[in-house]
């Protein structure tokens, strides 16, 4: 039986997993089209899981694309060149999974060139790609690099200069074809140049939270195996109280299904939500402790987020607001559909409001028994009454 994941990539042999099909379509269109797409979103927001499947589609279903996966994470604090000699074998490496996964092997000329090849700076690595791309054939290169803060900052800015030149090349022959970059800060936020930007070719891509559908899809998944059905109004507060975080949704399932004790012949109620919810407020789990060393990072995060969740009157959400963009960033706050700022839900509301307990003197309670309890209020009764 496979089970909710909330610790790293998710994988749908294991894990019950949302399968992002008009995403997922979105960016495979946008990778053969060639562009160069940058995605940034908060940590476990499931953007790695996304992207594995995305090389997933073109590895199993589109043999005129050589899919590469890179990670930049074990590069934080490195120099230059040691960054550059790593590249060099993680590219090796990967190259090598690709011909071993479609059962092929390298042609003489390849194996001689890429035995022989250095990547020693961004310039060689120009070079490397484009002698990669003579030997390789008809095969579109596509390169996708997972956690991009990593790169070390000395690198950053000849990288991505490297990779505009590749894309303003001839786009028939360039290589990489298509460049996908994944991370939590923005381009803008690497301190490249002052006064041009390297990478002004980047096409941005957005990987919303779950929505309404794809967790009742997602739930829905656990249902069909086990035969344990969720009562609706259980599945739209998970939205609700989430606003669709992959990662909370997964614990709140994770809690309900595996870690309460709800006999599999009855279905999970609003009495079993409210019971899990709390719990999931109390407990140290890795989502929310990042969301609190987040914000007592900077005590400026402290006022704003303050004024943000206590204040009747919004506050206008920018991102050239420098506290505004890296709560952004974090995704502890978003921008609310009438242009304020909001924070990301209401368990974070909760818990940023708990860590400021003396400040708003238990405001963080008043809240709960209005947005929460209240909630739950509605169902008690009913659900009582068919126990």
């Amino acid at each position: 039986m496979r089970r909710f994941g909330t610790q790293g990539p998710v994988h749908p042999a294991k894990n019950y997993v949302v399968s992002r099909a008009t995403e997922l379509a979105d960016f495979v269109m946008r990778v053969k089209e060639g562009r160069y797409i940058v995605i940034f979103a908060p940590r476990q927001t499931g953007k790695t899981t996304f992207f594995q499947r995305a090389l997933d589609v073109f590895s199993a279903e589109e043999p005129a694309y050589f899919p590469i996966p890179l990670n930049f994470e074990v590069y934080e604090g490195c120099t230059p060149p040691v960054f550059y000699s790593g590249l060099y074998e993680d590219l090796l490496e990967a190259i090598e999974n690709v011909f071993a996964r479609r059962g092929e092997i390298f042609s003489e000329a390849l194996a001689e060139f890429l035995e022989s090849a250095e990547i020693t700076d961004h310039l060689s690595m120009q070079r490397f790609f484009r002698n990669f791309s003579k030997l390789l054939g008809d095969q579109r290169v596509i390169l996708i690099i997972d956690e991009f803060d990593g790169i070390p900052k000395e690198a950053v800015k000849g990288f991505l200069h490297s990779l505009r030149r590749i894309y303003v090349s001839n786009p028939i022959s360039r290589c990489p074809h298509s460049v996908g970059i994944v991370g939590v800060k923005s381009i803008t936020q690497f301190n490249c140049s002052k006064t041009i930007s390297p990478f002004n070719i980047q096409d941005e891509f957005n990987l919303p939270n779950f929505t309404l559908e794809q967790v009742q899809e997602l739930l829905g998944q656990y249902t069909a195996e086990v035969g344990q059905a969720f009562a609706p109004e259980v599945i739209e507060s998970i939205h609700k109280q989430t606003a669709g975080h992959p990662v909370l949704v997964n614990r709140f399932a994770q809690i309900l299904t595996e870690e309460s004790d709800i006999p599999k012949t009855q279905p999970i109620r609003m009495a079993h939500f409210a019971t899990a919810h709390a719990q999931l407020l109390e407990e140290g789990n890795v989502n929310l402790t990042h969301l609190l060393t987040n914000i007592r990072g900077d005590r400026r995060f402290e006022t704003l987020l303050m004024k943000i969740a206590s204040y009747d009157i919004g506050i206008p959400f920018t991102r050239h607001n420098e506290i505004m963009n890296e709560l952004a960033t974090y995704g502890v706050i978003k921008e609310s559909t009438d242009g304020m700022c909001e924070i990301l839900n209401p368990i974070y509301f909760y818990c940023i409001l708990r860590e400021f307990k003396p400040i708003v003197n238990g405001l963080e309670q008043e809240y709960f028994r209005q947005e929460v309890r209240d909630e739950f209020q509605n169902y008690f009764t009913s659900t009582e009454e068919t126990e």
